[in-house]
């Protein structure tokens, strides 16, 4: 892991006390967090205690943090400006939580030009989020009350995004965040997939006929399997899509992550070499795929981008 890639230790932090009392001191927060943010997201009390369900969540936040800080590392190594693109950001907490722990932690009085977008739908939350970054002093982050698609060609956006991250990105917006990172040639995505109904559906209109053909249609033939299927199948798709598309893919497991049993993290990063066997295979392995469990009807989502070669 890169240097500076982890919340740096030190001495923990220590947080004010009322007088007479002792400053509680909190092992887990790192030196130069924003106690103010932390308060914000509730994982601090608003008396700023810990409690073991907040210690829980804190964790969580680091365990995250781990995945996507070695890629900021290499995206602003050399002092370059980076940008990351946070979709369907609501509260914008992966937004403040990766922000507070890069700038204000890991590259504490460094200088760095990069910046963190939250792009989300409701303005009242984009309102929120502006205000509260105003009055922590992150000045490096922007917030756009943006559609996915509209984020795609707003002029708010550069033309080329290195990150792209989606948490828990509900139905299709998983997808329209990897179609925004392939139309931004983003370097990396980080994506924790949620529900999606759209391959069950298709399957369950084409029932009959894939139980007449294939035997293996019997994973999707009593309903609860068609729709777990269905969702295990869809972000199978995802990664060949992303495959297909010059990515390389790795699928873990966001551990400990227990208020949504949604936990499959999917990190891509672009590879090098471009367009290769490796590339063509995976496409050839998508389509056939798609033929293979009569998902035609699906091709144009998961297919690749007209402009990528084919």
């Amino acid at each position: 892991m890169p240097k500076n890639s982890t919340p740096r230790s030190g001495k923990p932090a220590r947080l004010s006390s009322p007088p007479g009392q002792p400053a509680q001191v909190i092992e887990e927060i790192r030196p130069g967090q924003s106690i103010e943010l932390l308060k914000e997201l509730h994982i601090l009390t608003r008396e700023g205690k810990l409690n073991q369900d907040t210690r829980r969540k804190l964790k969580q936040v680091y365990h995250l943090y781990q995945f996507i800080a070695p890629l900021l590392e290499e995206t602003a190594k050399d002092g370059r400006p980076f940008t990351l693109a946070d979709h369907g950001a609501g509260k914008s907490y992966l937004g403040f939580i990766l922000y507070d722990l890069f700038f204000n932690v890991s590259h504490a009085g460094e200088p760095l030009s990069g910046r963190i977008y939250g792009i989300e739908t409701r303005a009242e939350l984009v309102d929120k989020s502006r205000e509260l970054a105003q009055r922590l002093g992150f000045a490096n982050m922007s917030f756009l009350n943006l559609s996915v698609q509209q984020a795609t060609t707003s002029a708010e956006l550069p033309p080329q995004v290195d990150i792209v991250t989606a948490l828990h990105a509900c139905d299709t917006a998983t997808d329209d965040a990897m179609a925004f990172g392939l139309a931004k040639q983003a370097q990396h995505m980080v994506l924790v997939p949620c529900c999606q109904a759209e391959v069950a559906s298709v399957l369950r209109q084409n029932k009959a006929l894939s139980l007449s053909k294939n035997p293996l249609a019997e994973l999707w033939r009593h309903p609860l399997h068609t729709r777990e299927f269905g969702s295990q199948i869809t972000n199978v798709l995802r990664c060949l899509q992303l495959e297909a598309s010059g990515y390389q893919v790795t699928v873990t497991e966001l551990v400990g992550w227990e208020h949504s049993m949604k936990n499959e993290l999917i990190i891509a990063s672009r590879l090098a070499s471009g367009f290769g066997g490796k590339t063509q295979q995976a496409q050839a392995r998508l389509r056939a795929v798609l033929a293979e469990l009569n998902l035609g009807a699906l091709t144009a989502r998961f297919d690749v981008p007209a402009w990528l070669p084919a």
